[in-house]
């Protein structure tokens, strides 16, 4: 596999000299600087930060997926709302010292909002943002950091996920699919229960297959595609002929499995039939298990900016459309039994007639 690189660096037009921060042992920046030497402030003076401070999860920048999805709403905050912005990328084999370390540098520097893109970062944001009170801090996938000024960004994956299953049940030819999660923890447990259910909705006789890559997010269970391939492999070797993963960087090697033997992928948190790294197997692309981490930064990112800060725990699911399931890939589209069948599980849920599972 080729080795990701820690540090990527972009440049925008500015009218002043770019900000640059000084890569350490916590990880390297990804993108650029401050727009100006008034860190970004709006025409009212309200905004006095340099802009958004994010830092990216395990598999960083490029994964695809889960680190994609909050780099489009990164960039949409910085192109709307006219500020600057600075991304971090993870390093090889940190410790949590060095996330915090991540953290406290984007905040020491003036960015705000600063959000960690992932769980990982809890302990980090708890202790940063006590030394912080003026700056508001986002924490994606974690409710358990309770601060003033911290907004814990949570979705309900398990939504998105009964969707994919009730899909995959109705794709596929044999009565068989399969599940593959990243890491054996909580939150990717969530995303097992809800296609488990879907899948059993439709027919609890179908076969599901069910694998985790790793038992801890360090052993590279996020950000090995080899790993996600050989999953793959393995579980259509077994006779699964529609594959769902929520594995980050290392779905790349399950949608590349399973579209070189010509069965469904399904895709997880971006749309990854449009995912460019994929374009030689999206026509195996199903759909993917939507999750806007995207529209959750910009939505932080924007209520600091206009000086109305957001904080507390902030839920998304079917019902506000931050989690759902895409229907880009025309030959989904064209399997009108699968979107009728998908869009009614929609409407229950969102009706309340089903409440999904986020524990296996």
């Amino acid at each position: 596999m080729r080795r990701r690189r820690v540090s990527r660096i972009s440049q925008v037009a500015v009218t002043v000299a770019t900000f640059a921060l000084v890569a350490s042992a916590c990880g390297g920046t990804s993108s650029d600087a401050a727009k100006d030497d008034d860190g970004g402030k709006k025409g009212d003076g309200t905004y006095g930060g340099k802009g958004i401070g994010l830092a990216y999860d395990i598999g960083g920048r490029g994964d695809q997926s889960f680190n994609d999805a909050a780099f489009t709403g990164y960039e949409r905050a910085r192109k709307d709302l006219k500020i600057g912005g600075i991304a971090m990328e993870p390093g090889d084999g940190e410790s949590s010292a060095d996330k915090t370390q991540r953290i406290e540098t984007l905040a020491r520097q003036g960015y705000n909002p600063v959000i960690g893109v992932g769980f990982v970062y809890a302990p980090a944001v708890q202790e940063v943002a006590k030394k912080y009170p003026k700056i508001t801090f986002g924490i994606v996938d974690d409710d358990t950091v309770k601060a003033d000024n911290v907004a814990d960004l949570v979705f309900h994956e398990e939504q998105g996920s009964y969707l994919a299953g009730v899909a995959a049940a109705k794709a596929t030819k044999v009565k068989h699919v399969g599940f593959i999660g990243g890491v054996d923890i909580p939150i990717i447990h969530k995303f097992e229960a809800g296609f488990v259910q879907g899948v059993k909705s439709v027919d609890p006789k179908i076969k599901i297959e069910k694998r985790y890559l790793t038992e801890k997010p360090e052993e590279g269970g996020f950000a090995s595609p080899d790993k996600g391939q050989d999953a793959a492999s393995g579980q259509l070797e077994a006779g699964a002929d529609v594959l769902y993963h929520a594995a980050g960087l290392s779905g790349q090697g399950v949608i590349q499995e399973a579209g070189s033997q010509k069965k469904w992928a399904i895709g997880v948190d971006s749309d990854q039939y449009k995912q460019k790294a994929l374009a030689k197997y999206k026509k195996y692309i199903l759909g993917s298990a939507l999750k806007d981490v995207g529209g959750a930064v910009y939505d932080l990112t924007k209520s600091v900016v206009e000086g109305k800060p957001m904080t507390g725990t902030q839920r998304y699911d079917l019902k506000s459309g931050r989690v759902g399931f895409s229907d880009a890939n025309p030959a989904y589209r064209d399997m009108k039994d699968v979107v009728a069948a998908v869009e009614k599980a929609k409407k229950d849920i969102v009706d309340g007639k089903v409440t999904v599972k986020t524990r296996p």
